[in-house]
């Protein structure tokens, strides 16, 4: 057994480190912006990719060789785009924006 047994090389987690720093500095600047009724969604979308890339990576998601664990992801997935969208669709008919 080799003394580094994880999935991915560390270059990889170093990466991914980065760009969730570089994500969490987009959200802070995003936060500063008036981007009317797209306020939610953009915050929304940045905190999905944020998450993705936790799941995929830091989970072990992308590298794994079972077949039910990326259908249960992709489904939570699907089912989170359809929760966001229909949340944004129901913010977007109201007179709050």
């Amino acid at each position: 057994m080799s003394a580094h047994s994880t999935s991915s090389p560390l270059k990889t987690y170093f990466a991914i480190w980065a760009a969730l720093l570089v994500g969490t500095y987009v959200t802070y600047r995003v936060a500063f912006l008036d981007l009317g009724p797209f306020n939610a969604a953009v915050a929304l979308t940045i905190a999905t990719v944020k998450a993705t890339l936790v799941a995929l990576f830091f989970m072990h998601v992308w590298g794994s060789s079972d077949k039910m664990i990326k259908v249960v992801v992709i489904a939570a997935l699907f089912f989170l785009l359809l929760l966001l969208s229909l949340s944004m669709a129901d913010f977007g008919t109201r007179g709050w924006s």
